[in-house]
């Protein structure tokens, strides 16, 4: 049995349990809802296997990157601004690669393109743990076969030729003429 829940966009978030399986959609209309849990129901049902309508949906990584950037969204918890500037880049870098595409090989392409580029090791292991929150995401919620396997492989081997790693301790130390500028700026100013 399918439970239908109106959000306060007005949409309707439809969600299907049935023999062990669960999944989730969300519709402008609520009979669209009734007609995709019916289909989800009976493709349980007969192969126990459903396809949710994002998995079909979704061709290339730039439109896993959109599903997850919706979720989170939906639930109330969107992007901050570093993460959806990430993303953004990403989806400009990588966004037209075909999901079966997205392998290994392709990845440590993209990871030395942006070395020689100057992202230095610590922006590369960022974009690795968000290119791997993204697959792992369209694989678990919307049911999407792509490998975060791929991902997790990719980022061993750009760390094991020195491109993904920590960042560099800082150890800078402000001037005196700095030091003064600030002290002068708290000093006039009221708050």
């Amino acid at each position: 049995m399918a439970s239908f829940t109106q959000l306060s966009s007005g949409n309707w978030r439809v969600q299907v349990r049935r023999k062990n399986r669960y999944m989730s959609e969300t519709f402008r209309r609520r009979k669209d809802g009734e007609d995709w849990a019916l289909d989800m129901e009976r493709n349980i049902d007969r192969s126990g296997s459903p396809k949710p309508r994002a998995a079909v949906q979704a061709h290339t990584f730039g439109d896993i990157i959109d599903l997850h950037v919706e979720d989170m969204h939906e639930v109330g918890r969107p992007p901050r601004r570093s993460k959806a500037a990430v993303l953004e880049a990403l989806k400009e870098a990588l966004g037209t690669v075909k999901l079966s595409k997205l392998n290994r090989e392709r990845l440590i392409e993209f990871g030395r393109k942006r070395a020689k580029e100057g992202a230095g090791p610590a922006t590369l292991a960022i974009d690795f743990s968000f290119i791997r929150t993204v697959t792992t995401h369209a694989a678990a919620v919307h049911g999407i076969e792509v490998s975060a396997e791929e991902v997790r492989l990719a980022r061993f081997a750009m760390k094991h030729l020195g491109l993904v790693g920590k960042s560099e301790e800082r150890d800078r130390r402000p001037t005196e003429d700095e030091l003064d500028e600030l002290i002068e700026y708290f000093e006039t100013n009221p708050r």
